[in-house]
């Protein structure tokens, strides 16, 4: 029997070469070439020329009225002209470049023309032409995303061959209730019309129903893998509420309303038999870490251990120096598990943390290598978790007797699209600052401005304060024209020599260098940090009033936003300094919101319009599809509405039993997609 599944060498004419060039595509069954959808559509509408402006992309169709000539000149180049009868007009039309054309079109020919329209000659510069004649004519239109190895005419003939084949084996996925709700399509007809459209109105209907459908089985995975945790026996983890309370006493600051709303869902989540998987969301420098303190006093409080695993060891050194003060004369006794440490420390470290008299364990992935047994893991907190894949995760996971988890992000996502693109998590979000943060003021100077920022670094550094400097390379790149760190390093210790110390600090050092350069930034001796982003995450320095960011355009919203939050963490009022003359509309862009505003969840809004959801989120890391069809962005009410109904159907007793839901349940195994009721 013909199956979706089966491999795109049923088809006729794809051989194993041909094999081999769709599997670049990501294309290896006829389900994934049927699914292969085009990114774009030529509009076939006639254009009007009597209303046409000079310039405008136009479309005609019309019959040929002269004998195509083809003139060549210069070193290959050529130019292909012939007159068109457009309505009671006859215009000119010239392809450039394009030779080959003159053996698809001739005299009396019906044929359709793309192009770009000059107003004062009365011609077409044309950039595609069909005829009646040209095979697959139906289909005309759709544009695929093609590579070197497999060309467009190719994708559209097999796409056409792969439908007439197995277009009867084609089984709708929704649920009739759903379809009829939205007025959605069958499978079958929505995959005809995205790759052969009738006209725009059916095309958009297609287009709506894959979008949904595309969402819709997203969320099942999601809502699935959320209602499995859901029913999973964790730890109940009983701490003594009075002695936390004393703890949080013990803090030197009070909580903001947001911190305080946060710390009780965590708690609550820590007392309950199941297991917590929670996303801990709040912009940099909201207080995420006290809260994740608090969380981990309370497990050990209980009896359990806890773990926090960060991206880097210099973000690990830092949690365990700041934790061991947060903890003082406390029964917390922390244990920093980094990969350089020596074998010796590596075994008396690991043989602690099996005995349980170490409770706090802070680490990189170190605490998920082998070695490493716990005694009784209680809390796993996962910062920066957008920085470690799915696999990491689920392993330290696994370490503990399914402990509770607790990840933290300070990638600030709008509220909606992080409940529904983590939508197998409870989402938390600490959408307040601490109490007297003064905002960070942030300006952006072009390149020829630069004197003026030294100048203002200059009296910044008189008056005590210190400064990072950013630059996007460590080494002189050939194809980009950008500062790079070393270079821009012995540039600003020549400026500086007499008055200041300008330190170095980028991934290519070794650990032993880089927490070296961070202390001695720590204690004062260097006043100008020349860094790449390493400092991204986690270096933290009161002192440090002062971000600079050279080629700042080269960043994206979000990392820019990171960046600046490494500033305005003491009292003192903090700048941020933004060096760019941005080569497009979307990099000046960029440069004003970072400009208008310093609130996170704004920048993340902004960063999602222009980016897309996959390169802000991270498609790999995140677990987030890059989507065919939707866009989590622009598509939010379709993405919402479908995690509704997800969740819905999946809390529906016996959904799964139901005949007319048998091709979803047998996708849903066949694609091995976790599901409940496996």
């Amino acid at each position: 029997m013909k199956s979706l599944q089966d491999p795109v060498t049923k088809l006729k004419g794809v051989g194993p070469k041909m094999a081999a060039n769709l599997a670049t595509l990501d294309i290896q069954t006829v389900g994934d070439l049927l699914t292969y959808y085009p990114a774009r559509y030529d509009d076939f509408a006639p254009t009007d020329l009597t209303t046409a402006k000079d310039k405008q992309k136009v479309t005609v169709a019309g019959t040929v009225m002269s004998e195509p000539i083809l003139s060549r000149f210069g070193y290959r180049r050529n130019r292909l002209s012939f007159r068109v009868l457009v309505d009671r007009n006859v215009v000119m039309v010239s392809f450039f470049n394009q030779p080959y054309l003159k053996k698809q079109v001739a005299l009396n020919d019906e044929v359709t023309i793309l192009g770009k329209w000059e107003a004062a000659r009365q011609q077409i510069l044309g950039t595609k032409l069909v005829t009646k004649a040209a095979e697959g004519n139906d289909e005309l239109g759709a544009i695929y995303p093609a590579n070197k190895h497999v060309r467009q005419s190719a994708l559209r003939k097999l796409v056409k061959v792969a439908f007439q084949q197995y277009q009867d084996v084609i089984a709708t996925l929704l649920p009739i209730k759903l379809r009829r709700r939205y007025q959605l399509m069958e499978r079958r007809d929505m995959i005809r019309e995205l790759h052969f459209p009738h006209d725009t109105s059916t095309l958009k209907a297609a287009r709506r129903t894959g979008t949904y459908e595309e969402f819709f089985l997203f969320q099942l995975r999601l809502q699935a893998t959320k209602l499995a945790n859901e029913q999973v026996a964790g730890n109940r983890i009983l701490y003594h509420n009075d002695e936390l309370k004393a703890f949080i006493k013990t803090i030197s600051f009070e909580l903001t309303k947001a911190q305080k709303r946060v710390v009780n869902e965590i708690c609550r989540d820590l007392r309950r038999p199941f297991e917590m998987n929670r996303l801990l969301q709040g912009d940099v420098g909201s207080g995420k870490t006290i809260v994740a303190a608090i969380a981990i006093y309370a497990t050990i409080n209980a009896g359990y251990q806890a773990a926090l695993m960060a991206p880097t060891e210099i973000l690990a050194a830092q949690h365990a120096a700041k934790l061991a003060k947060i903890f003082t004369g406390t029964p917390v006794y922390i244990g920093l598990l980094t990969g350089s440490l020596k074998p010796k420390q590596h075994r008396q470290l690991a043989a602690g943390i099996k005995d349980g008299s170490i409770n706090l364990i802070i680490g990189t992935h170190a605490l998920i290598s082998d070695s490493i047994e716990y005694a009784n893991l209680g809390l796993a907190v996962i910062d920066e978790q957008h920085r470690f894949g799915v696999h990491q995760r689920q392993l330290l996971r696994e370490k503990g007797n399914r402990p509770d988890v607790l990840a933290m992000t300070a990638t600030p996502i709008p509220r909606t699209l992080a409940i529904t693109t983590y939508g197998e998590m409870d989402v938390s979000v600490i959408d307040q600052l601490p109490a007297g943060r003064k905002p960070i003021i942030t300006r952006w100077l072009r390149n020829n401005q630069e004197p003026t920022a030294l100048q203002f670094l200059e009296e910044q550094l008189a008056a005590g304060a210190q400064a990072y400097v950013v630059s996007p390379l460590i080494e002189e790149s050939e194809s980009l024209d950008v500062k790079n760190a070393e270079k821009l390093h012995e540039k600003l210790a020549k400026y500086f020599a007499k008055q200041y110390t300008v330190g170095l600090l980028h991934g290519r050092l070794d650990d032993d260098e880089k927490q070296r350069v961070m202390k001695q930034f720590q204690d004062g001796d260097i006043q100008v940090l020349v860094a790449t982003t390493v400092i991204e995450v986690g270096v933290d320095n009161p002192n440090a009033t002062i971000m600079m960011i050279y080629d700042a355009d080269r960043f994206g919203l979000a990392q820019l936003h990171q960046l600046r939050g490494r500033v305005g963490r003491g009292d003192r009022q903090s700048y941020c300094i933004l060096i760019a003359d941005p080569k497009n509309d979307e990099g000046a862009e960029r440069m004003s919101t970072m400009v208008a505003t310093t609130d996170g969840f704004e920048v993340a809004q902004r960063d999602l319009e222009l980016r897309g959801s996959g390169n802000v989120l991270g498609n790999k890391q995140s677990g987030i599809p890059d989507f065919k069809i939707g866009d989590p962005v622009g598509d939010l009410k379709i993405l919402q509405l479908a995690r509704a109904d997800a969740e819905d159907l999946l809390r529906t007793p016996g959904w799964d039993q139901r005949d007319e839901n048998q091709p979803l349940v047998l996708y849903l195994r066949r694609h091995q997609l976790e599901t409940h009721f496996d």
